[in-house]
């Protein structure tokens, strides 16, 4: 088979792409090896003997179906974590997710008068010191 380096730099300098993605059709290598000019190589990209080849993409399909496994929850353990419990969770949003909760109930308890004016003052200030851990409310029974 003849050596059709340069025809194929020259395919690749009209189209535009680089030397690897220019498609050579191996059964008119006769007619390509008689092309030496730049018109030549145009007119046989009109008629399909040379070609580009199509850009090879990373494709993204598994790390969408990662994705949707981690949105389950599935793919989190200990194994798969770097960085400390506070850098994927940090302290701060924990607390403001807490802390938004706590003075819902509480507004929601004043507003229904389940509690007073000076209990919800009290309680609010127990909160923002971080006396309780979530909203869980129970009653003592005595």
């Amino acid at each position: 088979m003849t050596d059709l380096a340069n025809q194929r730099r020259l395919a690749a300098e009209v189209m535009g792409i680089g030397v690897n993605r220019v498609w050579l059709d191996p059964e008119a290598s006769k007619d390509i090896a008689a092309a030496l000019t730049r018109e030549d190589i145009r007119k046989l990209i009109e008629d399909g003997k040379v070609a580009k080849k199509e850009i090879k993409g990373i494709s993204r399909g598994r790390t969408r179906k990662s994705h949707e496994t981690k949105a389950y929850g599935h793919r989190k353990g200990h194994g798969s974590r770097s960085g400390a419990k506070g850098a994927r969770r940090p302290k701060k949003e924990m607390w403001m997710k807490r802390i938004r909760a706590l003075r819902k109930k509480l507004r929601e308890m004043k507003s229904n008068n389940t509690i007073d004016i000076s209990t919800y003052r009290e309680l609010y200030r127990k909160a923002k010191g971080g006396e309780y851990r979530s909203i869980e409310y129970r009653k003592t029974t005595g």
